[in-house]
């Protein structure tokens, strides 16, 4: 087995990836690569890298290429590993290129110009993935939280029998359910072949990292100062709770996908028009 790491992030080029500024440059069947990688998961444990570099500054559809690279490299450089709030089992690190010479056979999909292909095409599949993630870690903050109500007891009851426990346990299981079902339906659709499951993984990843980040922190609410202390479990999940809204792509980034697909979408459904109020049709902005 082979752990493979993913290069597309940059110090100003994180959820605009159009903005990279690695370079990747032609030299006879060679290319010579030359930047920096932020925010690389798994870094340094991993044996391969897909790397994202421009190769062609001048266009804006095939501006972008993707390699593999091995870490052995000469001019592949692991940078610092990053001291982080949550998620501390993985090393996150900085890629160093300095005149990293590669054969063009490292180019992923065999050409050049599919780097932001491949790019959008993989966080379609990594995206439920991290929605996936989520709901678990909201499943196990759920579990202790509503074992801890049952067990724990002030005012000589348990706080289970308190009528805002259980609203909070309620509300929380009923997220918890939602968004599980939802990175169903966006994994079946992708074992289906879907053809446009980009809004589908961007509302399970949005809708189910938010949820983790509500559910760890009211079960840290329901801990009370337990749910602070890391002698217990609970403080972990909601540290690791966060940087799901943030990796591959982050929910406002999610939302700007889902809304612009609706819109797109929306072509669809010209039928509709004739219940449309006829002076809004006709408006200049419509």
């Amino acid at each position: 087995e082979t752990l493979i790491a993913f290069g597309l992030s940059e110090k100003n080029a994180g959820s605009d990836a159009g903005g990279m500024r690695t370079l990747a440059k032609a030299d006879g069947d060679d290319y010579v690569i030359n930047g920096e990688k932020k925010w690389c998961t798994n870094g340094g444990a991993a044996n391969l890298y897909t790397v994202f570099a421009v190769t062609d500054p001048n266009s804006r559809s095939r501006r972008i290429s993707a390699f593999m690279l091995e870490k052995h490299m000469d001019g592949f450089n692991i940078g610092k590993v990053e001291d982080k709030m949550g998620i501390r089992a993985a090393p996150v690190v900085e890629l160093h290129l300095k005149d990293l010479r590669v054969s063009k056979d490292t180019l992923l999909g065999g050409k050049a110009g599919l780097g932001f292909k491949h790019a959008m095409m993989t966080l379609d599949m990594a995206r439920p993935g991290v929605a996936a993630q989520a709901v678990g870690l909201a499943q196990g903050a759920l579990e202790y939280a509503t074992v801890y109500a049952t067990q724990r007891r002030q005012f000589g009851q348990s706080l289970a029998s308190f009528q805002m426990i259980q609203d909070m346990l309620a509300k929380m299981a009923t997220k918890v359910e939602a968004a599980r079902q939802l990175v169903y339906t966006a994994a079946r659709a992708i074992d289906a072949g879907m053809p446009h499951v980009t809004k589908l993984a961007a509302m399970c990843k949005s809708y189910a990292t938010d949820v983790a980040m509500e559910v760890t922190t009211d079960a840290v609410q329901i801990f009370g100062g337990y749910g602070f202390m890391r002698d217990y479990p609970i403080e972990k999940y909601m540290r690791d709770a966060k940087i799901t809204q943030i990796y591959e792509g982050t929910n406002q980034i999610q939302r700007v996908v889902i809304a612009r697909n609706l819109i797109k979408e929306s072509g669809q459904l010209e039928f509709l028009k004739e219940y449309i109020p006829t002076e809004v049709q006709d408006s200049p902005l419509s």
